[in-house]
């Protein structure tokens, strides 16, 4: 008799490259998938519409995937322990999953761990959604990094490993095994707006593992050459958009490290080859962050550094309510959050500059920026979220503490044309350059446009900010 493997899908929403799979259909041919609808996490007040939008759309390309390779891909809704449940009902032999770094995740995985074995059922887990395991990167003493350039130097020195085969030859439920999971809360696949999101725009990025595919193709064929300097302006197509899909495991890490390697072999010169380096510090970046958000899960709950445990934050509600509609006199920023708040996405460098804005000329807590991306990125991803606010409020693992970011100065470097203001302010867009660009827009002009005034002045809050960051240091006992 075959034995009935359960694979345990989470943050890895495809069939090729994928470690645990793999693993299972190495064991068994008869590998039945599962997702469950956590209603843990879906009842969160940081859950953002086209994110659950984007995930249902790769559990659809999912579920056709699974069909095509001749098993199933069942649904269960609520509670995790329900996957013990289904795999008590169906006699598996085993449940395989890939591991999470999350605090939530390691606790929801140990409680189904152990309820499988105490049922006598096998676990077998693996690290899928990372090129290098966290206990495998460690300094010279033992110790996590906490900073990234040495966890870079050491990261990308490790041989990489190659990516997994696609599952094929599988074998599904017979009518009698899917009546019995029915039994148990099996279900067919909601829509998002059945499950209480209702994302009205299109998905600024197509879901599932062909669509994944088919954009690392595409920025591996033109936009990978000139990444370094194009990943900064926020009007060019100059980055990958993957991250959506690397979130959601719709692709896995190691075919998107073989495709660099692809491309570096293939490079003709040292520009091509600086910018494909460039785009693999990234990848480090998403796996520092996750590494750290494993070692020190604190982090998803406040600050790293000493001196911003208590940080007096003015937390100004009406000055937070215009930086979330995008109306803070500032036409950069507000150019970026109307961007997220209409397609739910954003570039890089303007999150950069929008959180510094929020944290070092609004001086409002970071955690409530951090919040409202998560409630509205396609891409939203607690430890890259919480690494890249943490690293703009200065509060987090940062040799280099304090940063502030002039909107002005930003306009002008990265948006010299004012395309991507123009854009997304159009209110504006009759206004010379300059003044998009500089912010200084007369009052007169401001009013005709039905734009507001600055809400704070750059130069004083900036001024504000370092005073009361160097006390809070002076308090902490940091030089």
């Amino acid at each position: 008799m075959t034995d009935l493997i359960l694979f345990w899908h989470r943050r890895d929403l495809r069939l090729r490259d994928n470690a645990g799979l793999a693993a299972a259909r190495q064991r068994s041919p008869k590998v039945i998938g599962v997702f469950c609808l956590d209603t843990n996490l879906l009842e969160r007040d940081d859950i953002a519409p086209a994110r659950v939008t984007y995930m249902i759309g790769c559990l659809q390309a999912l579920e056709k995937s699974y069909r095509e390779a001749g098993s199933q891909l069942l649904f269960l809704k609520g509670e995790p322990a329900k996957v013990p449940e289904l795999a008590k009902a169906l006699n598996a032999k085993a449940v395989f999953w890939n591991l999470d770094v999350e605090p939530y995740s390691q606790d929801r995985d140990r409680f189904v761990r152990e309820s499988l074995q105490a049922a006598g059922i096998e676990v077998a887990n693996f690290w899928d959604q990372l090129l290098h395991a966290p206990e495998d990167i460690r300094s010279g003493s033992g110790t996590p990094y906490t900073v990234y350039t040495p966890f870079w130097k050491n990261w990308s020195n490790q041989k990489k490993d190659d990516p997994y085969p696609i599952l094929e030859g599988a074998k599904g439920l017979t009518s009698e095994e899917l009546e019995q999971a029915k039994a148990v809360g099996v279900c067919p696949l909601p829509t998002a707006k059945e499950l209480g999101f209702d994302w009205q725009n299109p998905l600024v990025i197509e879901p599932g593992e062909l669509a994944a595919y088919e954009k690392l193709e595409e920025f591996c064929d033109g936009a990978i050459a000139d990444y370094q300097e194009n990943r900064n302006f926020p009007f060019v197509s100059g980055t990958s958009q993957l991250s959506a899909a690397l979130k959601f495991g719709a692709i896995g890490v190691r075919t998107v490290w073989a495709k660099t390697v692809e491309q570096m072999e293939a490079a003709r010169s040292d520009e091509t080859r600086d910018s494909i380096r460039v785009w693999r510090q990234e990848l480090a970046w998403r796996e520092f962050y996750q590494h750290v958000m494993y070692f020190f899960p604190e982090l998803a709950q406040g600050p790293y550094r000493t001196p911003f445990k208590d940080f007096p934050w003015l937390d100004n509600d009406e000055h937070f309510e215009a930086w979330c509609e995008g109306r803070t006199g500032y036409p950069i920023v507000d150019a970026a959050m109307r961007q997220m708040n209409e397609i739910g996405w954003m570039h890089n460098r303007c999150r950069m500059i929008v959180a510094s804005f929020l944290t070092k000329d609004l001086i409002i807590d970071w955690r409530k920026g951090e919040k409202y991306f998560m409630q509205k990125l396609i891409d939203g991803d607690l430890s890259a979220n919480n690494g890249g606010w943490q690293w703009s409020a200065s509060s987090g693992m940062d040799p280099k503490p304090l940063r502030i970011f002039n909107p002005a100065s930003q306009a002008q470097k990265f948006d010299s044309e004012a395309e991507y203001i123009r854009e997304w302010v159009p209110e504006l867009r009759s206004l010379d350059t300059e003044e998009l660009v500089t912010g200084k827009i007369l009052p007169l002009d401001r009013d005709r446009c039905g734009y507001p005034q600055p809400i704070v002045d750059h130069n004083q809050r900036q001024k504000q900010f370092k005073e009361l960051y160097s006390k809070q240091k002076a308090k902490a006992g940091e030089s």
